[in-house]
């Protein structure tokens, strides 16, 4: 496995956008703006090229478990974006997930 501190910032950032896009879409939903819309498929995308790229480099048993990443975002994006509230239980389920994730890099 390669050790290029990079590429698990890409692996990252993969997932923000893809998580990001949501964040967009949601919000064309409500405000009805096509900047929205269309910044929603522009980070969608962007989340796919990046995953391409990373499936090239990485182990695929790496990448794509790492999309569960998008759990973690959502959760904060939820909270601070659109004021939800969170529990212990969703809290402790990315807990859960992103110590998976760290077994997988380790």
């Amino acid at each position: 496995m390669k050790n290029d501190p990079l590429l698990y910032a890409l692996l990252l950032a993969m997932t923000l956008f893809g998580s990001l896009g949501s964040v967009l879409f949601k919000g064309f939903t409500s405000k009805k703006k096509l900047s929205l819309l269309f910044l929603g498929f522009a980070s969608y995308g962007t989340g796919a090229l990046l995953n391409i790229y990373l499936l090239k480099e990485l182990p695929y048993t790496l990448v794509m478990p790492a999309n569960a990443l998008t759990f973690l975002w959502a959760l904060l994006f939820a909270k601070i974006i659109f004021k939800e509230t969170i529990g212990v239980i969703k809290i402790a389920g990315v807990v859960f997930i992103m110590s998976g994730l760290i077994l997988l890099i380790w």
